[in-house]
């Protein structure tokens, strides 16, 4: 079983799709004000281990996200900016995807409430999709595609998570890595839009490696609260971020190459033919492996670890945000976006950004005004 599905991952087997008359309008992040650094401040470790583990996965500090607010807050607070930016009525916008591992409740659907608290229209279509480093790429495809094959005409993808609120206290692994962030991308009809061509593909024989067992109706944590607390022990553990470090390194040396290759495949364009390649920021050492492996040349490669850490479904659009806004906001360049990871799912996609409104990260502050129900 596991030498087929390595075979699979070798192959990166993935649905193409093109996407005709979809452009990209525009973008902004958002991150919250509290800064936490490991490097700076370690905490269950060395100040030599803390600069180790710096050095290995480039992450200097987090975005930490305060308890009242969630990844729908900071989402919210990107798309008011980029609606604002763009100065783009809100009674345009007729579709609204939400893409969160961390949704304010088990219903209703967090899009939902976004629509009611951006004002948007009721004929807006809005919902969630739970997945986490591939879902800018899935989401990008599902808006564009919604867009494409309906009267509408704009559309708003909401990314973001705030992982840290899943982190074991004691974890190690996961602790200095991950951050939190919620971004906006605004998609519109444009008859002049190049095509988008996109593949995806999902293997769920590695959904065990990155997962939060508890929580969800399997392992019901309501249950947990008819019990007396010693009873709860193994369900809290697993009520954090359980991560395989060497399952996730292995499968992203497989997958990620394999899907580089069917992708440019697929678009029949060349590396030389991209300008940017921005892929899932998983950690600083995966990313320069998979630039070797693939052969992309350092000067277009972005690596965005050091400020704000691994940010699951937000970390492309938030490294373009960061890294990407001054060329963006001049100039039009060809980008290949790739994520993968958690499910396993991965995804890439190569499409013109900008010229464009100049991208933002803009900090939320502790008394933004939370979504509400």
């Amino acid at each position: 079983m596991a030498q087929k599905a390595r075979r699979a991952a070798e192959k990166a087997v993935a649905m193409k799709a093109t996407v005709k008359g979809i452009r990209i309008a525009g973008m902004q992040a958002a991150v919250p004000t509290q800064r936490h650094s490991f490097v700076e401040t370690p905490e269950h470790m060395t100040p030599e281990e803390a600069q180790k583990l710096y050095a290995s996965i480039g992450v200097h500090e987090r975005r930490i996200a305060p308890a009242h607010l969630l990844a729908s807050d900071l989402c919210v607070a990107a798309a008011e900016a980029l609606l604002d930016d763009l100065g783009w009525s809100r009674d345009s916008i007729e579709v609204l995807v939400l893409v969160t591992q961390g949704p304010d409740y088990l219903l209703p659907a967090t899009a939902c409430l976004i629509q009611k608290r951006l004002g948007l229209p009721t004929s807006c279509a809005a919902f969630d999709v739970n997945l986490g480093c591939s879902g800018f790429v899935y989401g990008t495809w599902i808006a564009s595609q919604l867009l494409s094959g309906s009267e509408g005409k704009r559309a708003l993808l909401l990314c973001g998570d705030v992982s840290t609120r899943l982190l074991h206290p004691d974890d190690r692994a996961t602790r200095p890595l991950f951050g939190d962030a919620g971004t906006a991308t605004a998609l519109e009809k444009s008859p002049d839009a190049a095509p988008i061509q996109i593949v995806l593909g999902t293997d769920g024989g590695g959904g065990r490696h990155i997962s939060i067992k508890s929580g969800g109706l399997r392992h019901n944590l309501v249950e947990a609260l008819r019990r007396p607390p010693e009873a709860n022990e193994t369900l809290y553990k697993e009520a954090h971020t359980h991560l395989n470090g060497p399952e996730v390194f292995s499968f992203t040396l497989r997958a990620v190459p394999a899907l580089m290759r069917e992708m440019l495949d697929y678009a029949g364009l060349t590396l030389d033919q991209i300008d940017t390649f921005v892929m899932h920021q998983a950690n600083k050492f995966i990313l320069e492996h998979l630039r070797k492996k693939t052969g992309i040349p350092a000067e277009k490669f972005v690596i965005d670890m050091h400020d704000f850490g691994n940010t699951s479904s937000a970390s492309i659009p938030l490294a373009i945000c960061h890294k990407l806004a001054s060329t963006l906001a001049e100039t039009k360049q060809r980008v290949a976006l790739v994520g993968f990871g958690v499910g396993w799912s991965w995804g890439a996609l190569i499409a013109e950004l900008g010229p464009m409104q100049r991208p933002r990260v803009i900090d939320v502050p502790d008394d933004f005004e939370t979504l509400a129900l």
